[in-house]
């Protein structure tokens, strides 16, 4: 079989998979809704999801994952990751999908600002490889084009190069929060638009705190967990930090535990369990 065949059938295969997935994701969408209105119907007390909301629900993640996926902001698996996830936050909340999009938005610009920069930092930068959480991904992109400072590594305090996994900046701990408070002020937004009631319910501008306490914390967290649990090294034939052991490499921290989507699921993780109980506790009532 020729190279040309194989990339074929590699390409064919690729996308009947698309195609049946996305065939399982409408089904499951539709079932979703179906049992709504049954539910609905069969109780009286519950309020149904109207067809309007279940086709904007679907059609409009779909655009959005696909124009990613063309523009490259979004790998194969980041497309369908994103159209479920889509789906489901839609589905729930127009405020969650609000939020979804401004993440998607500016990080997917951010990571390609400057990219040629950064391409001359960091070995493994990838074109539209997406952080877990917006503060993360803006200290990343942000810090590492304009501060004009070394980073710190989080866990030592010394200078090293920039790409540094659990290296720090000001400018990105202050890119951070924004990063985080934008997505909040998202939030909040559709909260203001959509939402009719907000008179008798508790008070919702605490969103944008949180929002961007979640963005400064959670870059925190992926900084120190990258300095631990990823490894970091210096390859002297080629001038670059790089996240693998090689033969010209010069270890700088960390240890080959994690890669990087990892330390963003654990921080991005231990952001979702912390940040509901803090605001439980501090949330105004009145």
């Amino acid at each position: 079989m020729s190279y040309q065949q194989e990339d074929f059938y590699k390409e064919y295969i690729k996308m009947m998979t698309n195609i049946v997935i996305l065939s399982l994701l409408i089904c499951i969408s539709l079932s979703f809704w179906i049992v709504s209105m049954t539910a609905s119907t069969y109780y009286g007390t519950l309020r149904p999801i109207s067809p309007w909301r279940w086709l904007f629900s679907v059609l409009v993640p779909l655009m959005i994952a696909s124009q990613g996926f063309k523009k490259k902001s979004l790998d194969h698996s980041g497309a369908l990751g994103g159209l479920v996830v889509g789906f489901i936050l839609t589905v729930a909340n127009y405020s969650f999908f609000t939020a979804l999009l401004t993440f998607f938005v500016t990080s997917s610009k951010l990571t390609k600002w400057k990219e040629d920069v950064k391409k001359r930092l960091d070995s493994e930068f990838k074109e539209g490889a997406l952080a877990c959480s917006a503060g993360d991904t803006w200290a990343s992109e942000i810090g590492s084009v304009w501060s004009k400072s070394e980073p710190r590594l989080i866990t030592t305090w010394e200078k090293v190069p920039v790409g540094t996994n659990g290296g720090i900046t000001l400018v990105g701990l202050i890119s951070s929060l924004i990063g985080g408070m934008l997505v909040g002020v998202a939030y909040f937004i559709t909260q203001l638009v959509f939402v009719s009631d907000l008179d008798i319910s508790a008070p919702q501008w605490p969103l944008v705190v949180f929002g961007a306490m979640a963005g400064f914390l959670g870059s925190i967290i992926d900084s120190y967990l990258g300095a631990t649990m990823q490894y970091t090294g210096f390859d002297k034939r080629i001038g670059m930090v790089v996240n693998h052991q090689t033969k010209d490499s010069k270890h700088i921290s960390g240890k080959p535990i994690l890669d990087n989507n990892a330390v963003n699921l654990f921080s991005s993780v231990v952001i979702a369990l912390l940040l509901p109980g803090v605001a439980w506790c501090f949330w105004p009532r009145g």
